[in-house]
């Protein structure tokens, strides 16, 4: 093999260096690269461990939202729903970072919406059992001013029920014979006692109804039993049906035993409605 001159031998190093050179170069621009993928890939790296902090945090805020509204539950369940599925993509890098971190930013903006919308729900409840207690409030004094009514309804809506119930005052009730003339004589002796007789008025009531009604006479014995009447039933010793026309109206019911009488106190009750609208005692001796 010829020996190499020494010109030929110094272009052979000239071109070695040259290419040592771009070599090095090249080397250097590339590790610039990957310093600066790696330097990226570290961001990145923050910034969806962030996004899953951020995902795991908005996830525990819906579980501390509460509602009684069943509407909201369901949305609520179904943000949850939403966020689980969005950590999960982005937890096994399924997902491109940029776009789950609008994802996450929609997300936020409707749990904020939420929290808004609970807070006024809630504030509404608030003023709602306000409103309430001062329903209670206004119940009490009525009650106070009504007290024969507050034992017959615990509510705003049997109180109103029971205004409207006609009320029995002035009952005054005698035991009466029967002469042989056919005229009636008052007696207080059980043994001549034919027929007894309740009168009554009716009071004025603005608010009742307007018509026929049915009104019970309930006469209980000392012993505890119910007077029957000819007409009577098991629960009604007579009855009578008057037109009320929301004015004073005096009216009398009268029964006829259908068995001798004992001596002692009777109760007598007048009713409307399955309701006493009117009571007072028989003193038969």
């Amino acid at each position: 093999m010829p020996e190499m001159s020494q010109k030929t031998w110094w272009i052979v190093v000239a071109i070695l260096a040259l290419i040592c050179v771009f070599l090095g170069a090249e080397l250097l621009q590339r590790g610039t690269a990957i310093e600066g993928l790696n330097s990226q890939n570290a961001v990145l790296s923050v910034e969806k461990d962030q996004l899953i902090l951020d995902l795991e945090k908005m996830r525990f805020a819906y579980d501390t939202l509460e509602t009684e509204n069943g509407l909201m539950l369901a949305e609520l369940a179904a943000q949850q729903e939403r966020i689980d599925g969005l950590l999960t993509r982005v937890k096994n890098g399924r997902w491109e970072l940029s776009k789950a971190q609008k994802e996450a930013e929609t997300l936020r903006a409707i749990m904020k919406g939420y929290i808004a919308t609970i807070d006024s729900l809630n504030q509404l409840n608030v003023a709602l059992l306000d409103e309430n207690l001062a329903m209670k409030e206004q119940v009490e004094a009525v009650s106070e001013e009504n007290a024969a009514l507050v034992q017959k309804q615990e509510n705003m809506e049997e109180m109103l029920e029971a205004g409207r119930t006609l009320q029995a005052a002035e009952l005054t009730a005698v035991g009466l014979r029967m002469l042989s003339s056919g005229r009636q004589r008052d007696t207080d002796r059980a043994d001549r006692t034919e027929m007894i007789r309740v009168c009554f008025t009716l009071l004025e009531n603005r608010i009742a109804p307007v018509g026929r009604t049915e009104l019970i006479l309930r006469l209980t014995t000392p012993s505890g039993t119910l007077v029957s009447g000819d007409e009577a039933s098991d629960e009604a010793s007579a009855s009578r049906v008057i037109d009320y026309a929301r004015e004073r109206l005096e009216a009398c019911i009268f029964c006829t035993p259908s068995e001798p009488l004992e001596a002692g106190l009777y109760n007598v009750e007048v009713l409307q409605a399955g309701l006493v609208i009117g009571s007072t005692a028989l003193e038969l001796r």
